[in-house]
């Protein structure tokens, strides 16, 4: 029964207890769909059970109710926090507990992934927006994608910390919404992903954190794979390698190459017609200008003499 199904007052005339058939005249009693109760008859047959403390609510309790649930009026307060919920916004939860709404909110939060407090949601713009943070390496790109929540939280794949609980695994640092590198259950800041695990280059040994090139199995940033002579950049391009420098092909044939005693052009392997180099004593020749001075017949991996200075093959020394 809720709440005005009955009525109290004190008995003049005479009237018995429905229930114990006691004088009700000169007492209080209750009376409920035309009866008349004592007090203590109310209690055990008619009251309704408190639906926190279990006991019945007696006749001269204040009584709450909602959804067919009753409570004490002293009864009904938060679950979590105690706090009174007479003439106060509630949420009815699971087991038939009370909330108020500030602790429905807390339990409600998701939790920061560092702290593992509730993180609530602020009062000011609650807008997601989502900033990419790209951060590249020699093998690949790394994308993160970090949203950040109103001014104090971010959150990454289902993820959810508190602005300064979003660390750098390495050294502690707040990344917040600045770029990281994320590696299995941790988070790296730029600057310790790249002492840890960037790839430091031959030349200058600094990590390579954006772009580079490899050659002879060795990593390189872009700017320091260059032209020993021009200074160059040669990513991409051909060049000649020379007891560890390096030159394009225009300084390597203006620098490097050995001049051809035949046609005095530079001898430049692998970039042009020849491909071999014929040396002898302190001269070099394309191998297809190595040839007889009389006949003109080629002499690369043949027989030949040197007559006053002049390349010969071996016939023709004989008809001079």
């Amino acid at each position: 029964a809720g709440p005005g199904s009955y009525t109290v007052g004190t008995m003049s005339e005479r009237f018995d207890c429905h229930y114990c058939r006691d004088p009700l005249q000169g007492k209080k009693y209750v009376k409920k769909e035309g009866r008349h109760c004592c007090v203590k008859c109310f209690e055990k047959f008619c009251a309704n059970t408190c639906t926190e403390c279990k006991k019945p609510i007696g006749a001269d309790s204040k009584e709450l109710h909602f959804k067919n649930r009753y409570w004490h009026d002293n009864c009904f307060r938060c679950f979590k926090c105690y706090t009174s919920l007479v003439n106060e916004p509630f949420m009815l939860r699971e087991n038939n507990k009370v909330w108020c709404s500030n602790c429905t909110a807390t339990e409600d939060a998701p939790r920061c992934k560092g702290c593992f407090k509730p993180i609530i949601a602020g009062t000011g713009a609650r807008d997601r927006c989502t900033t990419a943070k790209f951060v590249t390496s020699l093998k690949s790109h790394l994308t993160s994608y970090l949203s950040v929540v109103g001014d104090q939280n971010v959150e990454y794949k289902k993820m959810v910390w508190h602005k300064d609980c979003f660390t750098c695994s390495q050294c502690k640092q707040v990344i917040g919404a600045g770029s990281f590198f994320p590696k299995g259950d941790d988070f790296y800041c730029v600057s310790c992903h790249e002492h840890k695990f960037a790839k430091t280059c031959a030349k200058c040994k600094n990590p390579i954190t954006s772009g580079g090139l490899t050659y002879q199995e060795q990593p390189w940033h872009s700017e320091c794979f260059i032209c020993s002579n021009c200074k160059k950049q040669l990513g991409g391009k051909r060049f000649t390698a020379v007891e560890d420098q390096f030159y394009c092909v225009d300084c390597y044939k203006e620098c490097v190459a050995k001049k051809c005693a035949g046609c005095k052009n530079p001898i430049t392997a692998g970039f042009g017609r020849g491909t071999s180099v014929v040396n002898y004593e302190d001269e070099s020749w394309h191998d297809y200008c190595f040839k007889c001075t009389k006949c003109a017949r080629g002499l690369a991996n043949k027989r030949f003499v040197c007559h006053n200075g002049k390349i010969y093959c071996a016939d023709c020394p004989k008809r001079l």
